[in-house]
């Protein structure tokens, strides 16, 4: 049906995401689909059985606005034993659908318009929408190539009068690289000099690799009175289609956040978040394997791949691996990704479109979370290029 009304965009410049499109392609063509980031693999067994539990037991009402208290109890009880940080499950811990409303809530609640905040490039893309449908101003630093570190230097020049906050992800999607110590330091120091607030996507917070521990915010005296970190048991335990996510954040700047979280989403599945918590109160252990899992999953695909002309950039977290194609064959990101699903086979996906300007390094992003017998086939037809 053709509407005539007049509609005037919020988001002009959106249009379908490149996760649903190479994903759409890789079905087309029956591809091996790498290229959006999802497990192909079940959850725990256990996981599912505490599902059935509390659907069982007739936990199908709308849970409390915050999140259920027993889960937001394990949260506390996890966060103080990884980062020594205490928060107050009453008062400093939600429960939210996925980590994306957390982040959009996030942006409406503390962008105003005008507001400018920092971001860093390649950037997850529902940062920019959040911050512009809040009125705000994306202002996008580049990370540095190949490496995708911080350039502090170029930060601090990027601040202005008008800068409200800051964004960081770490482990970062989607170049896998890792903040260290000593951006944490300088990141503390310029949010206290400029009265920053940061939001901190922590959301592969269990997939940091070769030895490395996760340099969450909330760990940190200085940065975590003014942050918001927020995570995501869709990750955590390979469950992303339960939208099950959480955000840390003091009392102050919490009461902000649920203001808008109460009419964004309300509250979340309750069955889930039984299950969660039950999960978190009896297997959190099994949590503590996953660098490892992830790791040996990162390794094995590094090492089939390993007789192509794809040239991996190092990954040290997430599920997703770089891989430079520019001896394999010219043109660009894009072309590439779309003739490795229709001619060879796989599904990546072009690294330029989490680039505000579409900055092409000849880099695609393939997901290693996928069975063994996956990345094998996958290896098989990539190993030819």
């Amino acid at each position: 049906m053709e509407s005539s009304i007049s509609i005037t965009s919020k988001l002009p410049l959106v249009g379908t995401t490149i996760f649903t499109t190479m994903s759409a392609l890789a079905q087309r063509h029956q591809a091996i689909n790498l290229s959006q980031g999802f497990p192909d693999f079940p959850p725990d067994p256990i996981l599912v059985e505490y599902l059935n539990q509390a659907s069982a037991a007739g936990h199908h009402q709308y849970a409390p606005m915050p999140g259920l208290l027993l889960l937001r109890e394990q949260v506390a009880r996890r966060t103080e034993a990884l980062h020594r940080a205490s928060y107050d499950p009453d008062s400093e811990i939600t429960i939210t659908c996925g980590a994306t409303e957390a982040l959009f809530g996030a942006f409406q609640a503390f962008v105003h318009p005008g507001d400018e905040v920092v971001l860093f490039s390649p950037a997850y893309d529902s940062y920019e929408p959040g911050i512009r449908l809040a009125g705000g101003i994306p202002v996008f630093v580049p990370l540095t190539f190949p490496d995708y570190q911080i350039d502090w230097e170029a930060v601090g020049k990027a601040i202005s009068p008008k800068t409200r906050g800051i964004v960081i992800n770490s482990p970062h999607n989607p170049s896998g690289a890792i903040i260290t110590a000593s951006d944490v330091e300088k990141l503390g120091q310029l949010a206290e000099a400029h009265d920053l607030w940061v939001i901190s996507d922590e959301v592969y917070d269990h997939m940091v690799f070769d030895g490395y521990g996760q340099l969450s915010l909330a760990g940190d005296s200085k940065l975590s009175p003014r942050t918001m970190v927020i995570s995501s048991f869709g990750k955590t335990l390979h469950t992303t289609g339960w939208k099950v996510g959480y955000c840390l954040a003091p009392e102050k700047m919490m009461a902000e956040f649920r203001k808008v979280h109460q009419f964004l989403t309300f509250s979340v599945a309750t069955p889930f978040q039984y299950a969660i918590a039950s999960y978190l109160q009896h297997q959190a252990g099994e949590m503590d394997d996953l660098p490892r899992f992830y790791q040996r999953k990162r390794d094995l695909f590094l090492s089939l791949t390993s007789g192509s002309s794809l040239k991996p950039l190092h990954s040290s977290g997430t599920y997703f691996q770089l891989m430079d194609f520019s001896e394999v064959r010219p043109g660009s990101d894009l072309e590439m990704s779309t003739w490795l699903t229709q001619v060879v086979g796989v599904a990546c996906i072009p690294v330029s479109v989490f680039y505000p300007d579409g900055t092409d390094h000849q880099v695609i992003r393939f997901c290693f979370a996928k069975q063994d017998e996956t990345l094998v086939r996958a290896a098989e037809r990539l190993r030819i290029l």
